[in-house]
């Protein structure tokens, strides 16, 4: 089979694990299947996350921009960070249990681009500003397909961005006593990197590859991007590849 003919399988499916041909040569790889934003009337995309080999339990959101830069919308975020409230947010009688939990560390490029400030002046999601059913879904465990909309007509060039962050990711320039009076930075040690694939009218067959274009703060104090990537390493290998289709 080639790889479209089981792509439209797995968007038959809904909501089934199945597994995915990356390319002719490589051997079937199992695949989630996300759906957000069924409502949307806008242009329909995938989103091909293939895991790298430091893949582990990432928390990532994605979104839409426009040209310049300005945010559009969210596409997919998990619950956790749609929320605020984790499923590991505090102990209890030594067990970990669900509970709000402030991590701006997480997702702060994206968060910043929302541009919804909290009640306690971060930009993260929490009660009375969480992100709308519509566009979360489950936490991928690993290699996935997101298959979502657009709330509404887009521009003719556009960008698709993804946010990917894994705790507890050192290395030897990001330490864990990097910043020790930090506890967001310890949470966290690399930051979170941030992939954008550039849509145009140009592409033949309506395929694009997402590329890291930077990380993001250390612990979320501000929304800015940091292009220099040098200083990354497994971090960069959460994702092995990441591909956008538009239908």
């Amino acid at each position: 089979m080639t790889r479209t003919i089981i792509l439209l399988m797995l968007l038959v499916a809904g909501g089934c694990s199945s597994g995915i041909m990356k390319n002719k040569d490589a051997a079937p790889e199992q695949m989630s299947v996300l759906t957000t934003n069924q409502g949307g009337r806008g242009p329909e995309l995938i989103v091909e996350f293939y895991k790298g080999k430091s893949f582990y339990y990432p928390l990532m959101a994605v979104w839409l921009e426009d040209q310049s830069g300005k945010y559009i919308q969210s596409l997919y975020v998990p619950p956790a960070v749609a929320t605020g409230v984790f499923r590991y947010g505090k102990q209890e009688n030594g067990n970990w249990v669900p509970a709000s939990k402030r991590a701006p560390q997480t997702l702060p490029y994206w968060a910043h681009k929302r541009g919804v400030i909290a009640s306690d002046g971060l930009y993260m999601p929490e009660k009375g500003s969480e992100v709308p059913d519509a566009y979360s879904g489950a936490t991928p465990v690993q290699s996935f397909v997101l298959n979502t909309r657009a709330d509404k007509d887009l521009p003719a060039v556009y960008k698709v961005l993804l946010e990917v962050n894994q705790n507890w990711d050192w290395n030897e320039f990001w330490t864990n006593d990097k910043y020790p009076d930090d506890e967001n930075y310890k949470m966290s040690c690399q930051p979170a990197v941030v992939y954008e694939a550039v849509i145009t009218p140009s592409s033949k067959d309506g395929v694009w590859s997402m590329k890291p274009i930077g990380h993001s703060h250390y612990s979320g104090k501000s929304g800015e991007l940091f292009p220099d990537l040098n200083t990354l390493t497994t971090a960069l290998s959460i994702a092995d590849s990441i591909i956008v289709r538009v239908k």
